[in-house]
């Protein structure tokens, strides 16, 4: 893990000491597999100091290997906040193949429908395994603040939310998964350690909102208090309506182990 550490670091350092702020295009390799990611860092950069770091997951519909597509829901909101100076963090935006999901479910599409059917436990998927390994990787970097470590995503990248909860409990300050869903008995592994907002639309005709519910219900049971945003008349796009909420950075980044 010390060579990893180094090797990470040896690579990134170049692109962290650039001026400019804007998502740069990154391949991270792997033993099995390469995944495309795009990295955000702080305006005015001090290698010195502290800062959080931010994994989102994008949606099945931003899958691919052109490193672009993942920026489409969310790219803009965080930029703007990081250009602004007003949330100085590292944003990493991984994106996942066409062939495979960040999520640990069985997924049938057919019929003009989608009919998911959630794991719990087991090995991730392959690149979920490789983002693992990544923000494993950029976890141990100096300037990384362990105690502000953040995940999120929507529709197929909010399910991925609730399982990497699962897998590293023990890692993330906040989590913010938008339109996903996850396997209820695995939230005891988390519940009462990291806060979350979870958002869906009641409407939802792609993924349905009952899997946000019985997530919600799940964690209540184990004496969580999540945050639960329903939003009436609202199909899949819940993105737009969790991005719009006012304090919706304000409360991630205020999250702090």
């Amino acid at each position: 893990m010390k060579n990893l550490y180094s090797l990470c670091l040896l690579i990134l350092l170049p692109f962290f000491l650039s001026a400019q702020v804007e998502f740069k295009k990154h391949i991270f390799h792997d033993a099995t597999s390469e995944l495309p990611y795009r990295l955000l860092q702080p305006k005015n950069f001090d290698i010195d100091r502290k800062y959080p770091l931010l994994l989102f997951l994008h949606g099945a519909g931003e899958r691919g290997n052109d490193n672009e597509k993942q920026l489409v829901h969310g790219g803009n909101l965080f930029l703007n906040a990081i250009q602004s100076d007003q949330y100085p963090s590292f944003i990493l935006f991984p994106q996942c193949p066409t062939d495979d999901y960040w999520g640990n479910a069985d997924i049938n599409r057919s019929e003009g429908k989608i009919d998911i059917v959630f794991k719990n436990g087991g090995a991730p998927t392959p690149f979920l395994g490789a983002v693992l390994v990544l923000l494993d990787s950029m976890v141990q970097l100096p300037f990384i603040d362990q105690d502000r470590i953040y995940v999120g995503g929507l529709s197929m990248g909010g399910m991925g939310t609730f399982e990497l909860c699962y897998r590293r409990p023990d890692l993330f300050a906040a989590a913010f998964p938008i339109c996903g869903g996850g396997h209820p008995e695995s939230v005891k592994l988390y519940a009462n350690k990291i806060p979350l907002w979870i958002f869906h639309g009641e409407d939802d005709s792609v993924v349905s909102a009952e899997f946000s519910k019985i997530m919600v219900n799940a964690l209540k049971a184990e004496g969580a208090d999540p945050r639960f945003s329903l939003y009436p008349g609202v199909n899949h796009n819940s993105w737009d309506n969790a991005f719009a909420e006012p304090d919706f950075l304000e409360w991630i980044f205020s999250q702090k182990k």
